[in-house]
């Protein structure tokens, strides 16, 4: 980090004496105090506990500085810097930051694949560029901030994810990246509880323009009508993706367990990402057409997907101790991701059963029933043989699916009955079979995961 005390006095508008202290240079930057090290900066947050109750922690554990916001007596030993609110003195040090290294950010929301896209960017950039990417899910109005704060010194290309679960976040968050590219990965139906409607959540993505350059990059899907009234007037370049009628298109020649091999309209050239489904050869195509527009050669945006490292959790093949092949996806869900997937997992070759384990979908508002029960047209008892459905959400979907598969092909569960599901799970499979795990984060699907492997 390139800051001295007195620089991020300045940045953030510090109301008390700071010039009694000598000037010196921070190491870095920490909200939580155990991960403090030698000579950082302190930022206690208030949330569900007050961050500046562990101040004395910060100083034992190396803390130099502090922002303060508390009616509490600041520290005597330690150089204070007095603000009215630590969250926001954050963000402006990140404005400040910003301006300061100059590098170009990239910025990546969507209902679904976000994280993936970003780690694909990433991958593509880094084959020409010092990049840096939002790690984890920091992807909001504090992870941002703490990624910008974060980047290593060198930095030439920082990948923000933005994420999002009310109107406005997204706004004020490209506002305080000002990014000179900005991609949507797909509109679904995650958070529509608290936006309505597809229409209220395209228009949220859409914010993520608020501070794009004039002279930018949009990046959005093609198969999206909803989206293009909302581009209507930009001054921004457009280019769309997809598998159709797309600026950036792609074919795709196989599909397998490990991976998905693809060509592009414009070109002869055979990219392989190492994940499957169609929904990741989208993801792909967004940092195709972002390596092409920092003039990255064809030869490295392919090597560059080809090598991608996946984010833990975001569709991830497993085995078990015996054999079972595992697809885990279980940070998140809607019913467009959960059908991508399941249409993905649906084709996928395997010498014994597939197997389907489903939980509950959240916050998707008073539609919640229908919308579960939608799935059922992705669900084929030709190919997915057993489904375990998980959590009250589900039984919408249980009840639609009854019509076409049989009474013993079907297992329903409730929340507090994941012991009997694992047990259940385990029960049915065998080392040839293959099972999917799909269900928001907050159904926990990740303990029957570690279950399985173990098997």
């Amino acid at each position: 980090m390139k800051l001295t005390f007195w620089e991020t006095a300045k940045a953030v508008q510090a109301t008390n004496n700071w010039e009694q202290w000598t000037d010196f240079e921070l190491t870095g930057i920490e909200f939580d105090s155990r991960l403090i090290t030698q000579g950082n900066l302190f930022v206690p947050l208030k949330g569900e506990n007050d961050g500046h109750s562990f101040i004395k922690n910060a100083i034992d554990k190396g803390a130099q500085a502090a922002f303060w916001s508390s009616k509490d007596m600041a520290p005597a030993q330690l150089p204070i810097l007095h603000v009215t609110d630590t969250l926001k003195a954050m963000q402006d040090l990140a404005v400040y930051y910003l301006k300061k290294m100059q590098p170009t950010v990239i910025a990546i929301t969507g209902s679904n694949g976000k994280t993936t896209t970003k780690d694909m960017t990433e991958a593509v950039l880094a084959k020409q560029f010092k990049t840096y990417k939002t790690q984890g899910n920091y992807n909001n109005d504090i992870g941002l901030p703490y990624t910008i704060l974060h980047m290593p010194d060198e930095t030439e290309k920082l990948i923000l994810e933005m994420g999002m679960d009310h109107a406005n976040e997204i706004d004020f968050l490209s506002k305080l990246a000002q990014p000179e590219v900005a991609a949507i990965t797909m509109i679904g139906e995650a958070h529509i509880e608290n936006l309505g409607s597809r229409t209220g959540i395209a228009k949220a993505k859409m914010e993520i323009t608020s501070g794009l350059a004039e002279n930018g990059l949009l990046i959005i899907p093609a198969s999206e009508p909803l989206l293009v009234p909302l581009t209507q007037g930009l001054p921004q370049t457009i280019k769309t993706f997809g598998l159709e009628q797309a600026d950036c298109q792609a074919e795709i020649i196989e599909v397998q367990k490990e991976y998905t091999s693809f060509k592009i309209n414009s070109s002869k050239t055979l990219f392989t990402i190492p994940v499957p489904g169609k929904y990741n050869v989208g993801n792909a195509l967004i940092a195709i057409t972002i390596g092409q527009w920092f003039n990255i050669s064809e030869e490295k945006i392919q090597v560059g997907l080809s090598e991608f490292q996946l984010t833990k959790n975001r569709t991830e093949w497993l085995q078990s101790n015996t054999g079972i092949e595992i697809l885990s996806d279980v940070y998140n869900a809607n019913p467009t991701a959960m059908n991508l997937v399941l249409d993905s997992f649906s084709q996928m070759p395997t010498q014994g059963k597939r197997v389907a384990v489903l939980g509950d979908m959240l916050e998707l508002g008073p539609d919640s029933a229908e919308m579960h029960a939608s799935v059922s047209e992705h669900l084929n008892p030709n190919e997915i043989t057993e489904v375990i459905l998980y959590g009250s959400e589900m039984q919408a979907l249980h009840d639609e699916i009854k019509k076409k598969y049989h009474e013993n092909q079907i297992h329903y569960f409730e929340k507090e009955e994941k012991a009997a599901l694992i047990e259940t799970l385990t029960s049915i499979l065998t080392p040839k079979d293959m099972v999917v795990l799909k269900a928001s984060n907050g159904m926990g699907l990740n303990e029957v995961v570690t279950k399985l492997l173990e098997i």
